[in-house]
């Protein structure tokens, strides 16, 4: 579909929507402003209603003698002033219009008719009974006393139709209630006049709706659409335009309101995306060259680090594999190894603080000096002292090195440590599963000038092997936001103790790799694995440098 099919169907949809609104609008106003007007009507008329039928019972109920109900009640013999009440009855039910006009001693269950209007072949007969219909038992019996609230009773059903029916006490000469002056009134026509109401009032907002909405329709048109529709073209123009012609793009739009400001919005943003776009290409330019730059640190930082394996292959006294994963281009962790002497064999494991370039410039100084300060007959205590002070001198940046070195004499076993706030190690006595070697952790290097490492020793036998890591390993962690921890650490390297160090890390990785999943790594992961294989006979002047 092209752009400009594209622009006329969301322009239709703008038209639809904007109507659909509008006459949606207008109905629900129309529903909403007769239906309030009806139920307002309705209840007017009700209370109307209601007082002409109070008004008319009061009339009766003080018109009518109470003593000669009591004696109709009682005998059910008429006389002449039964039938006179009975004219006056009849003559206010038609001038009133009422349906019903009645007189009624409420019983328990039943009415009892004294005198009645409503029925089309003549009145009912004097004592005749019918049930109370629509609630009227409950009300009947709450009017049936002296200075009762009046309350209407308003009911609708199929057999009387929809009435209004009030009940005025009719007392005797003691002012005992003994009947109930009843009037019902018919109020079918209030339902035809809602009904009535209702078609013009309808008729009368649709069209005053429909009026106001064209002309507001138009009115949108004017200040909406229109100038969305410069808008709409002018921006769809920027899209096709060369980016070198950014800079003259501007957006002519005088409506003096919001979409004023927002063409001129779209025209700044136009020129700051020209000089944005101007600005990348250096940008890019020099970030690449920072990539090259990073990928030739990484290159040298991972040359600087014993990385060719097996390390010492003719070499049957020891076996050592080491690994470093950066977790970004370069890294802070460092792991070192090297023959102090024919018979001496060091290690070492350290973790910079921080991580990228300003890491690992601290890393290659921290390996340097360390190596350089570790010689023959050394103590290794002496070696950190020396090293913390020299890397304190030229810490500008205030970083500082958790640091373990290990010297393992080949003859005795002897192995000779020193750990500068590093991890503890791991050991492995022949066919016997890893354990943490819990060791004083020491203070970082570089962290204060002037203070004083004290190395610690152990022995190995043959078949013993040392496992030493950073804490990247440790504190790894998932998805979920766990660490990896040490009990994890110690349970994977108990399946791999009987395992070459060339297999051991392998499997740390893989499970460290499970356990993280997708999440992103945050820290340098190294690790080093040294299995002491057998001693050098004291006798036999072998040169360890020359395996190499």
């Amino acid at each position: 579909m092209s752009k400009k099919s594209k622009a006329k169907k969301v322009k239709r949809g703008l038209n639809f929507k904007l109507t659909l609104g509008i006459a949606i609008m207008a109905i629900a106003l129309a529903v909403a402003l007769t239906t309030i007007i009806a139920v307002l009507y309705r209840n007017k008329m009700e209370d109307y209603y209601s007082d002409i039928a109070f008004n008319q019972a009061s009339i009766a109920a003080n018109h009518i003698d109470g003593d000669t109900i009591q004696k109709y009640y009682t005998t059910g013999e008429k006389d002449d002033y039964y039938f006179e009440v009975q004219d006056y009855l009849q003559m206010s039910a038609e001038t009133i219009g009422a349906e019903y006009f009645y007189v009624v001693v409420p019983e328990d269950d039943v009415m009892v008719y004294i005198w009645d209007t409503g029925e089309e072949d003549g009145t009912c007969e004097l004592l005749e009974e019918e049930s109370y219909y629509g609630g009227g038992d409950e009300l009947m019996h709450a009017a049936f006393a002296p200075n009762a609230e009046h309350k209407i009773l308003i009911t609708n059903n199929e057999e009387y139709g929809y009435l209004a029916s009030a009940y005025v006490a009719i007392l005797d000469s003691n002012g005992t209630p003994v009947a109930l002056a009843s009037v019902d009134i018919s109020m079918d026509m209030i339902n035809q006049n809602i009904l009535t109401f209702i078609y013009i009032a309808l008729a009368i907002t649709v069209i005053l709706q429909l009026l106001c909405c064209t002309f507001y329709y138009f009115y949108i048109r004017k200040t909406v659409i229109r100038p969305t529709k410069v808008l709409e073209n002018v921006t769809g123009g920027l899209v096709q335009k060369n980016m070198e012609q950014l800079q003259d793009f501007k957006v002519d739009l005088k409506t003096g309101d919001e979409f004023e400001n927002l063409g001129d919005s779209f025209t700044t943003m136009a020129h700051e995306l020209s000089d944005y776009i101007k600005n990348l290409e250096s940008v890019t330019a020099e970030k690449n060259r920072i990539g090259a730059e990073l990928d030739v640190a990484a290159h040298i930082q991972s040359s600087m680090l014993p990385c060719i394996f097996p390390a010492f292959p003719d070499n049957k006294n020891i076996d050592i594999y080491a690994t470093m994963n950066p977790a970004k281009e370069v890294g802070g962790d460092f792991y070192d190894f090297f023959f102090v002497d024919p018979t001496h064999f060091a290690i070492v494991m350290a973790d910079v603080s921080g991580k990228g370039v300003p890491a690992a410039l601290f890393m290659v100084i921290g390996k340097t000096l360390i190596k350089d300060h570790t010689t023959q007959n050394t103590d290794l205590g002496k070696v950190f002292s020396e090293v913390n002070d020299l890397l304190c001198e030229s810490n500008s940046e205030g970083l500082f090195i958790t640091a373990f070195e290990g010297v393992l004499d080949l003859v005795t076993g002897e192995f000779t440590f020193v750990n500068a706030g590093h991890e503890m190690p791991f050991i492995s006595k022949k066919n016997a599963p890893f354990e943490p070697y819990k060791i004083k952790p020491g203070f970082v290097l570089a962290g204060m000038d002037g203070m004083k490492y004290k190395a610690g020793n152990f022995t190995l036998e043959p078949g013993d092997k040392i496992f030493q890591y950073t804490d990247g390993v440790t504190e790894a962690t998932s998805a979920q936001n766990e660490l990896y921890g040490m009990e994890r650490l110690e349970k994977v390297l108990g399946t791999v103790s009987d395992c070459s160090p060339d297999q051991i890390l392998p499997a740390v990785k893989k499970d460290i790799d499970e356990f993280v999943g997708e999440a992103p790594q945050f820290d340098d992961i190294t690790m080093l694995c040294l299995e002491f294989k057998q001693r050098i006979d004291p006798d036999e002047k072998a040169d360890a440098r020359n395996d190499d």
